[in-house]
């Protein structure tokens, strides 16, 4: 299928939006090369502890440095071409919400592919340092996804759903920051556990099963092969390997009912679910 798409592209696309989309992901590339040493220059500048760090440590703080800048780009840029902008609005287009596109949203794309490579890279290059098969996994299934929706033009709405759940980013790097600094017992480490919570929470519920019931009826009508691919692959980095054992253990002073909405919702990081989960934990 991917033959025959890029064949497709080949005939159907001009090679000035094919130069514009190889722009947009080198620019992803650089944005995390430059970040990634600015990240590096402000740590030694600003916080004492960071040269004490192992080599190792270092790369790993510098990485999450890029990674915490890319969410803000992904989550905001999704926002906005989501429920700001007019581009899925059904009052200003006539043609169906898969179909929908404009340049910012390739743009989106084709910056987060950037990132993808780019953080993709450095966890096979230091593997296992940085992530394990299960990043690898991750890493791949997110590029294709967001590559088959960028070269295609179609369901770029589930996409930018997707991108706008690394809102939660931020503060799942900000726990490894904390916690590497020795401020696991600091009321902040607290804070930011439920922020991530309800970020989390808010994300992966109410805004992604909200649009995709939606739009559901419109997912069903094309009865496209495409669709169901870029779909469900692009989802299927964000499964939910929890049980209802595992969600009630511990979990006592905080709602079952929250909980099981929480983690009911299918599209949520299983490495997300263990951090806020475990978040939990902590008021017992």
């Amino acid at each position: 299928m991917v033959s025959l798409l890029l064949s497709s592209m080949a005939d159907n696309v001009s090679p000035s939006k094919q130069f514009y989309w190889l722009v947009s992901v080198f620019s992803g590339i650089i944005m995390c090369t430059i970040v990634y040493k600015l990240t590096g220059i402000i740590s030694v500048l600003c916080f004492k502890g960071y040269r004490k760090l192992s080599n190792e440590k270092k790369l790993e703080w510098n990485n999450r440095g890029f990674s915490t800048f890319h969410a803000f780009i992904a989550s905001t840029a999704s926002l906005y071409l989501l429920l700001l902008s007019d581009l899925f609005s059904e009052d200003y287009h006539d043609e169906l919400i898969i179909n929908r596109t404009s340049s910012l949203s390739e743009t989106v794309l084709g910056i987060s592919i950037g990132y993808f490579l780019s953080d993709l890279a450095m966890i096979l290059w230091l593997y296992p340092a940085l992530g394990g098969l299960e990043y690898v996994l991750h890493h791949g299934l997110s590029m294709f996804s967001i590559f088959l929706a960028l070269v295609s033009g179609k369901a770029q709405i589930y996409i930018l759903m997707v991108l706008f759940t690394e809102i939660t980013t931020p503060f799942v790097n900000l726990r490894w920051y904390l916690d590497v600094a020795g401020l696991k017992s600091s009321n902040i480490y607290i804070c930011n556990g439920v922020a991530l919570f309800l970020g989390w929470l808010f994300n992966a519920y109410l805004i992604e099963r909200t649009l995709t019931c939606l739009h559901v009826s419109e997912f069903e009508m094309t009865g496209d092969l495409f669709y169901v691919v870029s779909f469900s692959s692009s989802f299927s980095c964000y499964p939910t390997l929890l049980t209802s054992d595992q969600i009630h253990h511990g979990k006592r002073n905080l709602p079952l009912g929250l909980l099981q909405l929480a983690c009911g919702a299918p599209y949520v990081g299983n490495y997300e679910c263990v951090l806020v989960l475990e978040d939990c934990q902590r008021f017992d």
